[in-house]
């Protein structure tokens, strides 16, 4: 063989492989996009149970003379509110800017903070009317918890194999080359 005929050769192996490992990259990132899109879905619906069933002011706090349940109904009820609404702002942003990390990090900090405020209101003590959260809205809200821990894990799980991936040796020219960056679980 001839050595020009070698150099093509290793020319045409080189450019395969690179077109093969660039496909792979845009491949994994993609189910990253996707995985974070179901996810995304079910974060909203945290979002419409909050403002489906956050009792107006007026209804939360009853008269001049309210009692101090009341208030710590109505303290807890506008925690979680902030914490909704910090969440949608966040929740925007990522959409906005997926898979990046500062975002990222932005909507697992709000997400854990709205869990907080969640379970703050679930700890109240019950009253005369009964409990602070209906027994139904408490099984939805775990039920949507469940739902979104295993979306989360399969996102964070798809995030770790794009890492991963870009971050192999020969896969590594080509991520700099193109400008592939390291994703952020949530």
């Amino acid at each position: 063989m001839s050595d020009s005929l070698m150099v093509w050769l290793a020319i045409a192996v080189l450019l395969f492989w690179s077109m093969g490992a660039y496909n792979r990259l845009v491949r994994l990132r993609s189910q990253g996009l996707v995985a974070f899109a179901a996810l995304e879905g079910l974060l909203n619906q945290y979002l419409e149970l909050v403002k489906t069933n956050c009792p107006d002011a007026g209804e939360a706090n009853a008269g001049p003379a309210a009692r101090p349940e009341q208030d710590a109904f109505s303290a807890a009820w506008a925690a979680l509110t902030a914490a909704a609404e910090q969440f949608n702002a966040s929740l925007k942003v990522v959409h906005a800017q997926p898979l990046k990390g500062p975002t990222m990090l932005a909507l697992g900090t709000a997400l854990e903070t709205l869990r907080l405020s969640w379970s703050r209101l679930q700890n109240l003590p019950a009253d005369l009317a009964g409990p602070a959260l209906p027994a139904s809205l408490q099984s939805q809200w775990e039920q949507l918890a469940s739902q979104v821990d295993l979306a989360r894990a399969e996102f964070n799980g798809r995030v770790v194999n794009y890492n991963e991936a870009i971050a192999q040796f020969p896969a590594l020219l080509l991520a700099w080359v193109f400008g592939f960056k390291p994703a952020q679980p949530i």
